[in-house]
């Protein structure tokens, strides 16, 4: 999913925890055990519908992504997993072979991707549930993190005011 959410927060999700329905989105536990809220985007939500659709039988409280014994899946089955799917992905694109590739660095992939949409960090703080929005920053590679500094850097032709945002983020929060 492209919600962000820690690997903890991912494999508590429950069945009650789904909205897909207007402002589909997933609540979270997360750090602290605050409840937060992951918006989901249209290919997401098409994907969770066919996934609860085959296990509709089962109760609201029951994990989201079970492991083959009913209970939860565990933290070493989801690495297991993606590692599987990335050998597959490295077969088609040999570049992969030389990437690390964990549920974190999907994790800091959802970040970059709303940092590239023109999210500013302290929307994506919010989205990625980090208490303090320093903490932001450090999910941003460095050489992304330079070049959106000098691009918000303020412009003498520019007049201050208000933060309008971007057309390129306003489309993706449209499309959740």
């Amino acid at each position: 999913m492209q919600t962000g959410l820690r690997v903890s927060e991912l494999l508590a999700l429950t069945h009650a925890d789904v909205h897909l329905g207007t402002g589909p989105h997933v609540r979270a536990i997360g750090k602290g055990r605050k409840e937060r809220v992951a918006p989901l985007t249209r290919q997401s939500v098409a994907v969770l519908r066919v996934w609860m659709r085959e296990s509709r039988d089962q109760p609201d409280l029951c994990p989201l992504f079970p492991s083959r014994h009913g209970g939860p899946l565990t933290r070493d089955g989801t690495e297991r997993r993606l590692a599987k799917h990335v050998a597959t992905a490295q077969r088609g694109c040999p570049t992969l072979r030389s990437k690390r590739v964990s549920m974190h660095v999907l994790r800091h992939t959802a970040a970059m991707a709303l940092l590239n949409a023109g999210a500013d960090t302290s929307t994506i703080a919010l989205w990625l549930g980090h208490e303090q929005e320093r903490t932001t920053p450090s999910t941003c590679t460095p050489t992304l993190r330079s070049n959106t500094a000098r691009s918000t850097a303020s412009h003498p032709q520019r007049p201050p005011g208000r933060y309008r945002a971007p057309d390129t983020l306003l489309a993706l929060l449209e499309a959740l």
